[in-house]
């Protein structure tokens, strides 16, 4: 009887998996393995947040979720593996904004559209940024502003560092110094582990990192985080204001990850994986875990992270034009 099928699956917890296969078996086995790709190596932020989101899609969406990492030309063999994945719903991208809506503006020619390759899903975390000072910038400067006029009287300290060379934390940076009338030197690091400890060190006066990565130091003193991202304070730093708050506007940035399935992949596929994923988001463990990492979970419709990713690529194209920054030199 179909009926008590699909009754005695949903009292299971399979129901979102069989019912789309109702029509053809009503005894769809849970698929074997599902492969969420990532464009970073293991050990960091995209890293964690996928490993957490994994273990709560198995054994329901699969019996066995691995996280697959594909590092790289700035995202490009990762978005290449999912384009050539077979469209059977277990391979997903879990991605941050920047692969999408950042480096087709810094690349002269990038192997993916990131508007009409991918299959969006749902946007799965959001965090913000902090611009943060150490030992070499007096405790007097308490504000971004402040900074920036303390650099104008001490022109050999004007440089912040960031992570990574033509990302957004970058970019922020710029456009902070520019809005304020200072030409900030930008020093790139691999990652913020080493930039922080320079700027704890007292060797470069500031940088602008993720709020998640400048909290332990911020937390030890041994840092000042002078401002934030986001359009308000972050719950994580209640008391540091906003980049907007200190008179810098059209200065909030909130940096988000998405899960992406293949471009031919079917509505049903879809709306699978954006249940399972929101499922999984909503679980209080993968909750706890991020916001340890200074990270919001953040899910959506598949529409909603379609049009975020449209406002958030246009707007970046705009930015990097007005920075003047390319990959490529």
């Amino acid at each position: 009887n179909m009926k008590i099928s699909r009754r005695s699956a949903l009292q299971a917890g399979l129901g979102t998996l069989l019912l789309p296969t109702l029509g053809s078996t009503a005894q769809a086995a849970t698929p074997a393995l599902a492969r969420i790709y990532i464009g970073f190596p293991a050990g960091g932020s995209v890293d964690a947040v996928s490993r957490h989101i994994a273990s709560k899609l198995q054994p329901n969406y699969a019996r066995s979720v691995i996280v697959e990492s594909k590092p790289g030309a700035s995202g490009q063999i990762v978005v290449q593996s999912l384009k050539t994945a077979a469209n059977d719903g277990l391979s997903m991208l879990l991605t941050p904004m920047s692969i999408l809506g950042v480096f087709p503006h810094t690349y002269k020619r990038i192997a993916y559209d990131p508007l009409k390759d991918l299959q969006p899903v749902s946007r799965c975390v959001s965090y913000n940024y902090g611009f943060a000072v150490g030992p070499a910038v007096p405790a007097s400067v308490t504000t971004v502003p402040q900074f920036m006029d303390w650099v104008k009287q001490n022109p050999d300290k004007a440089s912040f560092g960031s992570g990574s060379t033509g990302s957004t934390l970058h970019f922020v940076g710029i456009l902070l110094g520019r809005a304020s009338g200072v030409n900030l030197t930008h020093v790139g690091y691999r990652g913020s582990g080493q930039m922080l400890t320079d700027v704890a060190g007292g060797n470069l006066a500031a940088c602008c990192g993720p709020i998640g990565d400048l909290l332990a130091y911020e937390n030890a003193g041994r840092i000042r985080v002078l401002g934030t991202s986001g359009e308000k304070r972050s719950r994580f730093l209640p008391k540091v204001p906003t980049f907007v708050e200190a008179g810098y506007k059209d200065m909030a940035f909130t940096e988000w990850y998405g899960f992406y399935l293949p471009l031919n992949s079917t509505p049903e596929q879809i709306q699978q994986l954006n249940r399972s994923v929101v499922e999984a988001l909503a679980a209080p463990s993968v909750v706890e875990s991020l916001s340890l990492m200074g990270m919001e979970v953040a899910s959506s419709t598949p529409q909603e992270l379609d049009a975020l990713l449209k406002a958030d690529y246009l707007r970046w194209e705009k930015l990097v034009k007005s920075v003047g920054f390319t990959a490529d030199t």
